[in-house]
C-alpha cells in the first residue's frame, strides 16, 4: 500500500500529469512523469486502471500489484515528482516482477525525457 502522503487524489493533478508529463510506454503499462517546481512533501503516484483491463476483480488485483511496485520505487523519485501509471489490458496477465521491472524501466525513461537522470 502507498503511504497517504504519496497518493495522488486530485483530478487536476492527474490531468496535468497526463497532459504535460513525459510519457514512457512499456508493453503492460504507460507511465507519465511530471516534475513540479515546488512541493517537497514527497512524490505522488496515481493509477488509471480502465475497464479494458478486465472485471472489477482483475482491476483491483492489477491495482494492488502496481501500488506495491510503485511503493518500492518511491526512493528513486524526486520529492516534487508526480507519476501516473496507466495499466494496459495485458497487465492482467503480467507477473508482479514483470510489472516492477517495467515500472522501473519506464521511470528511468521518464526521468531522461523530463531532463534529469536517475
Amino acid at each position: 500500500m502507498l503511504p497517504a502522503r504519496n497518493r495522488m487524489r486530485r483530478s487536476t493533478e492527474f490531468d496535468a500529469t497526463v497532459k504535460c508529463g513525459a510519457r514512457a510506454v512499456q508493453s503492460d503499462v504507460v507511465v507519465y512523469l511530471r516534475r513540479r517546481n515546488h512541493g517537497n512533501n514527497g512524490p505522488r503516484v496515481g493509477l488509471i486502471i480502465g475497464k479494458a483491463v478486465g472485471s472489477a476483480v482483475d482491476r483491483h488485483r492489477v491495482a494492488r500489484r502496481l501500488r506495491h511496485a510503485a511503493r518500492s520505487l518511491l526512493g528513486d523519485l524526486d520529492q516534487s515528482d508526480l507519476v501516473v501509471i496507466r495499466a494496459l489490458p495485458s497487465s492482467r496477465q503480467a507477473s508482479s516482477a514483470r510489472l516492477t521491472q517495467q515500472l522501473r524501466s519506464a521511470l528511468r525513461r521518464g526521468c531522461e525525457l523530463a531532463g534529469t537522470r536517475r
